[in-house]
């Protein structure tokens, strides 16, 4: 009898400590997506940025060169004109706890309209009081865009870019991802800007 009423004892200390243990997993992944929801985004920097394998960021005074012209031209006539440009988000984290980060949704708005969305997964940390630099492979095909205006409404895009790659035409919102239980739960999109953080709100 003492030895089933020590067994049921130890079981129930079991389920008691697994439970807290569950709980506490619980609210620790609650207080990440505290966190992340506190966290401020800003544009680090913008590389290789290229439309048709031009590179945007060796444009000056927004004039395309002839030879440019040459390239761009001859993607629209292939109807090609892929996109891609590389990003480097900076995460800062305020809060006194880590803030964990799945994955990251983008979308590309091309003069205030959205013409392309991606995600890629991230499934990192961002520790207490410190930053991370989040990586952004951002890339779509303009053609759809400009085959009705030609390659004079493709100089105009490409001579939009400045030395920095960021361009008044384009602007890039992201959405970072928890996952909590199993389950993925997005926060609101942001507007990535390079010189005002910005913090999410939950939706």
């Amino acid at each position: 009898m003492k030895k089933t009423i020590i067994a049921v004892a130890l079981c129930s200390c079991t389920i008691l400590f697994a439970s807290c243990s569950f709980l506490q997993g619980i609210l620790g992944q609650a207080q990440a997506i505290a966190n992340l929801a506190n966290c401020t985004y800003t544009l680090t920097n913008v590389n290789n940025v290229s439309v048709a394998g031009v590179n945007l960021k060796k444009i000056t005074n927004g004039q395309v060169n002839a030879a440019d012209v040459i390239t761009l031209s001859a993607a629209l006539l292939q109807k090609k004109l892929p996109l891609s440009m590389d990003v480097n988000v900076n995460v800062k984290n305020p809060t006194n706890y880590d803030a964990r980060l799945s994955t990251m949704d983008w979308a590309l708005d091309i003069e205030n309209t959205q013409f392309a969305t991606g995600m890629v997964n991230q499934n990192r940390t961002i520790a207490a009081k410190k930053n991370a630099t989040v990586p952004l492979a951002v890339g779509t095909d303009l053609y759809s865009l400009f085959s009705k205006g030609g390659i004079e409404s493709v100089k105009k895009f490409a001579g939009s870019f400045k030395n920095d790659g960021t361009s008044s035409k384009v602007a890039l919102r992201i959405r970072p991802h928890v996952t909590v239980a199993g389950m993925d739960m997005p926060t609101s999109y942001i507007t990535l800007s390079k010189n005002v953080g910005v913090t999410p709100k939950n939706k």
